[in-house]
């Protein structure tokens, strides 16, 4: 039976190129906000650009963040959030004035600050400190380089970093905590490497969902 993937639907995404990407993977998956979807999904991928209180109102409005949320957090479905959808999955935000998060990573996102080596907003191709090989970055190898658009940087502790640029340790790159995902890159636009985070992704999701799958006395 195929896995099904839901890209979530909401209106702040550039949906096109993460389909692309699925497509030159041959994965099954559907682009949807519709409950029925979600309930039925075994793994999500939530992108997003622009703002952040943007994002989270659209997901709001839509009534997703208390349905995803019993979906992420109470049936433990994978999730992976890129650029203003990782941004999403911390406790707060301060672009635009203060925005609550989700608040499922815990953390903050603010203002990149810019310095002599560093502009703003962050632009273009950088390599990559990988603190956490696996599951997303397993196979990757050294200094692989992703594209990275954003001007907020997702602020937590250690323990959730999963990979910052290697130009500037500063910029978190990567988060995970558990099945909770986020990537402040486009792997999507980011070539062979971007498409190989995706599939490790997804195979993570497939393995993950096997593993539940299996009752407790087996």
């Amino acid at each position: 039976m195929k896995r099904r993937i839901v890209i979530i639907d909401y209106e702040v995404g550039n949906h096109q190129s993460v389909i692309n990407a699925l497509e030159a993977l041959h994965y099954d998956f559907l682009v949807s906000c519709k409950a029925a979807d979600i309930l039925a999904a075994d793994a999500f991928i939530l992108p997003g650009v622009g703002a952040f209180h943007e994002a989270m109102r659209n997901l709001k409005s839509r009534g997703l963040i208390s349905l995803l949320g019993h979906e992420v957090l109470e049936k433990r479905k994978p999730i992976l959030g890129i650029c203003v959808g990782m941004q999403v999955l911390a406790g707060s935000s301060t672009e635009d004035g203060f925005h609550q998060g989700l608040g499922w990573i815990p953390g903050k996102v603010v203002k990149l600050q810019e310095t002599r080596s560093r502009k703003v907003p962050h632009v273009g191709w950088s390599d990559l400190e990988i603190v956490k090989p696996g599951p997303l970055f397993r196979g990757m190898r050294e200094r692989a380089n992703f594209y990275f658009d954003h001007s907020y940087n997702f602020e937590c502790g250690r323990e959730f970093v999963a990979a910052n640029c290697r130009d500037d340790s500063m910029i978190t790159a990567a988060v995970q905590k558990d099945h909770i995902f986020g990537l402040q890159f486009h792997p999507e636009k980011s070539q062979i490497a971007g498409l190989k985070v995706l599939r490790n992704y997804l195979q993570f999701a497939r393995d993950y969902n096997a593993r539940r799958a299996v009752p407790a006395d087996v």
